[in-house]
C-alpha cells in the first residue's frame, strides 16, 4: 500500500465527485495541495468507461507503487482521439475521481477509497443539468455500462467511506 495519500473517488454519474473532490482540494491542510486528476478527461469516448479504470491502473497507480514515474493522457473529445501526456508529481498527494475508478485492483493501490452516491432521479437531473445535450443522447448507453460495472467490481463494497450526495 502507498504511503503518498491516494484517494480514490467513485459513485455513478450525477452524484456530485467532481464538486466534493474540489472540495477535498481547496480544503486540504497544509501547502501541499494534492493533484486532482479526473476520469472525464481520461475516458476515450462514451464507451470508455472501463477503459479510463485501466489506465489509471496501468500508468498511474502501478507505476506509483513501483517507485517509477507516474503520468495519465487526456483524451481529447472533440478530436475523438488521445491527446497530451500529464506527469504525476511524486511529492504531492493525488485525488483521481469518477466513474469506474474503484477497481478491485486499484483500491489495492490506494490510501483512501470513496463511495459517493445519490438517488436515481437526483443523479440525472444533475448530469443533464450540467452537461445538456452533450450527454443526454449518451445517458442511457452510460448507465449501462455503469451497472456492468458495478455488478462486476462492486465498488460500493470496497469503499471506507461511503457518503450520500443527495
Amino acid at each position: 500500500m502507498s504511503t503518498r495519500n491516494i484517494i480514490l473517488l467513485d459513485g455513478p454519474s450525477g452524484a456530485g465527485k467532481s464538486t466534493l473532490a474540489d472540495r477535498i482540494v481547496d480544503g486540504w491542510p497544509g501547502t501541499v495541495v494534492p493533484q486532482l486528476v479526473r476520469l472525464d478527461d481520461i475516458y476515450p469516448g462514451w464507451g470508455g468507461l472501463r477503459a479510463a479504470g485501466e489506465h489509471v491502473h496501468r500508468f498511474v497507480l502501478e507505476p506509483i507503487a513501483a517507485g517509477a514515474p507516474a503520468r495519465w493522457q487526456r483524451f481529447d473529445w472533440n478530436a475523438d482521439a488521445p491527446a497530451e501526456w500529464h506527469d504525476i508529481d511524486p511529492e504531492r498527494p493525488l485525488l483521481i475521481e469518477g466513474c469506474g475508478v474503484l477497481t478491485r485492483a486499484n483500491a489495492a493501490r490506494a490510501d483512501v477509497r470513496m463511495w459517493l452516491d445519490a438517488p436515481d432521479d437526483i443523479r440525472k437531473h444533475r448530469a443533464l443539468e450540467r452537461d445538456g445535450e452533450t450527454y443526454a443522447p449518451h445517458w442511457d448507453e452510460w448507465q449501462r455500462q455503469w451497472e456492468s460495472f458495478v455488478e462486476g467490481e462492486n465498488p460500493a463494497s470496497l469503499a471506507d467511506l461511503r457518503l450520500d450526495g443527495s
